[in-house]
């Protein structure tokens, strides 16, 4: 491959400094312009592909609030008529794999299948990022009535102070959506909302709090 322009490479050196002071891997990036999560890992580190398509970049730039020249947009580029700002959208990756509401389910590989599209100002007015979210199915009726077998469900996997309410976690393979219960010292209580399951009680080191639940979808 031909050696990289000035240009290209300083496109790649300001995704890199934007990324970083956002605080969001190029991993979660990938994620938001539905790419897999080496995606933007090997545009920036071995220059492949050599430009951004312009789809993913304008994603990109509107995300990060810059224009799109700053990603690499060629001279002269006319950016599509857009709406107003207040009315963008922002597309959260839909993952190919499901939450267990039963006993448990093996997690498949984590790669997007799709997207879900929100209001950028709705997520923003509920305090989430887009780059950590993601969309994934609920499997099994251990949580009905609250969350039902099919359900879509959005993933906050943003870091923050563990606390109850409604979880996606992982124990060994199994990945689960359970409420916590953190009342019991050096306990995590894995509880479903069905009485018809049992509570599961883990120690804190067999257990891995993916993300909150901020949200569903559901069929009628």
């Amino acid at each position: 491959m031909e050696k990289l322009t000035k240009p290209e490479m300083e496109a790649r050196a300001r995704l890199l400094a934007l990324a970083r002071a956002r605080k969001v891997s190029l991993a979660r990036l990938s994620e938001l312009i539905g790419r897999n999560t080496t995606y933007l890992q090997q545009f920036v580190g071995r220059g492949s592909p050599r430009r951004l398509e312009e789809r993913d970049r304008h994603t990109l730039a509107r995300f990060f609030g810059v224009e799109e020249g700053v990603l690499g947009a060629p001279i002269g580029f006319s950016p599509p008529e857009s709406p107003p700002r207040r009315a963008e959208w922002c597309d959260v990756p839909r993952l190919g794999l499901g939450a267990s509401a039963g006993p448990g389910a093996l997690a498949a590989e984590e790669l997007p299948i799709g997207a879900f599209r929100f209001s950028a100002r709705w997520l923003r007015e509920q305090g989430l990022d887009p780059a950590q979210l993601s969309a994934i199915r609920v499997e099994g009726d251990s949580m009905e009535a609250t969350l039902r077998d099919g359900d879509e469900i959005l993933v906050d996997r943003a870091p923050r102070p563990l606390r109850d309410g409604i979880h996606v976690v992982r124990s060994g393979d199994a990945l689960m959506v359970k409420r916590l219960d953190l009342a019991r010292p050096g306990m995590v209580a894995l509880v479903s909302d069905n009485p018809a399951y049992r509570t599961i009680e883990l120690a804190p080191d067999e257990v891995q709090v993916i993300g909150r639940v901020v949200w569903k979808s559901g069929r009628l």
